[in-house]
């Protein structure tokens, strides 16, 4: 009979296991732990929508939507799409609920993973993970400086220093339709490809985005929006970096800047770190004037970022660094027979209950076997019992950093090794 083949994850989406998971929540709940000091609340998004929220809302002209996205027909033959990124759900979401009716502006932060069908490489996943906030219903370049701010520390205190902040304008309605329409002259005077010279119809910023040579090389005298702002706009750009400026958020101005998605107007941002190679972004986003209103809601505006978790834990990697303690566990918990085992299982309780990460040693190891478990562990305290110890109503606390240990009641053990986890 031949053996049962085995099964691996699907390509283009990473599994995060022990020790590694540890540094995936470390710089998942750091990044969010950003947003939540600046007062944004948590809202959990469906994992799919309708399609038509993802083609209207980040435009049928980009890669995203062209390209990428994974869409079905359910068993009621209705297009769904898993979501390619946040903003366009979080809108829809503000919408529905009406809570665009009340305080503004609406502060929200998300994380989770995210669906691109794209070439899997390094930092590039086909299901990626993200943190993300968007501040709806209140146009200020305050705010804008606010959340670039968010993403800037919430780097910076997972420890990341090697990266730099790209911030470009890529104007309003009031400059918009004019650059527009000298940036397509421009186009339509290249000998463009035919899928290229229909994207310049239908979004000629996204020309600007095309990653080939030839291209590239082709439109480097293109007209750039920067030069071409409207006074409102540029006024608004002068005043979000000013703010910058003030909060001591180093930035970079880089003119040729185009994000992936259709509905960015105004400040756009990306974060970026070398040490990554070619997918350099770690994080980026801006505002979205128009984008409330294409959905169906009220004309506000928003601002807000998508940061990427698995590219963030790339970069700290890349510096040498890393955001999560290694130590599984605090304390380590070592029973000698079925009767220790039988008391220091309530005593782990009481531990975990007192906040305390706990384990213990399971299936009858002897001494030995489970000291070595204790050290691989990252405990900082071993707890032995055995049935001397036990008969006594003591427990031997044991200092894994220093080797000294000491005999306690087992009534004052939480108290005890509290002390010394704090310590630690």
């Amino acid at each position: 009979m031949s053996k049962a083949s085995t099964f691996s994850a699907p390509k283009g989406v990473p599994d995060y296991v022990p020790p590694q998971s540890a540094e995936f929540v470390a710089v998942r709940d750091g990044l969010t732990r950003a947003a939540r000091l600046a007062g944004y609340g948590h809202i959990e998004l469906p994992i799919f929508e309708d399609t038509g929220l993802f083609a209207r809302g980040v435009g049928e002209s980009t890669d995203v939507v062209s390209k990428e996205m994974y869409t079905f027909a359910d068993r009621g033959d209705r297009s769904v799409t898993l979501r390619p990124e946040g903003t366009a759900g979080v809108v829809r979401a503000v919408i529905e609920h009406g809570l665009d009716r009340g305080q503004l502006p609406v502060k929200l932060s998300y994380s989770g993973p995210f669906f691109r069908y794209e070439r899997p490489q390094a930092g590039r996943y086909r299901q990626l993970q993200q943190v993300g906030v968007e501040a709806i219903g209140i146009d200020d370049p305050a705010l804008d400086a606010e959340v670039i701010a968010i993403a800037d520390s919430g780097f910076r205190a997972l420890g990341l220093e090697d990266f730099r902040l790209e911030l470009t304008s890529l104007g309003d309605d009031t400059c918009r339709p004019q650059y527009r329409e000298r940036l397509q002259e421009f186009l339509f005077g290249l000998p463009l490809d035919e899928e290229t010279r229909r994207r310049a119809e239908i979004n000629p910023l996204r020309v600007l985005d095309d990653k080939r040579p030839e291209v590239r090389e082709m439109t480097a005298d293109a007209p750039l929006m920067l030069d071409h702002l409207s006074g409102t706009a540029q006024a608004h750009f002068d005043e979000v970096r000013a703010h910058l400026d003030a909060l001591g958020v180093p930035y970079v101005v880089n003119p040729r800047m185009v994000r992936g998605l259709d509905y960015y107007t105004k400040t756009t941002f990306e974060f970026v770190h070398d040490g990554l190679g070619a997918q350099s972004g770690i994080g980026g986003g801006g505002r979205y004037d128009g984008l409330m209103e294409q959905l169906g809601g009220q004309p506000l505006s928003g601002i807000g970022f998508g940061l990427g978790v698995d590219r963030t834990i790339l970069a700290l990697a890349a510096e040498g660094k890393t955001a999560a303690s290694p130590a599984r566990c605090e304390v380590y918990g070592i029973p000698m027979g079925d009767a220790a085992k039988a008391a220091l299982v309530p005593v782990a309780h009481r531990l975990r209950t007192a906040g305390i990460r706990v384990d213990l040693a399971y299936g009858g190891r002897g001494l030995k076997g489970a000291m070595k478990a204790a050290d691989k562990s990252g405990a900082v305290v071993a707890l032995v019992l055995g049935d001397r110890e036990l008969e006594d109503g003591e427990i031997v606390v044991k200092d894994l950093r220093n080797g000294e240990q000491e005999t306690v009641p087992l009534t004052d053990v939480v108290a005890r090794v509290g002390e010394a986890v704090d310590r630690a």
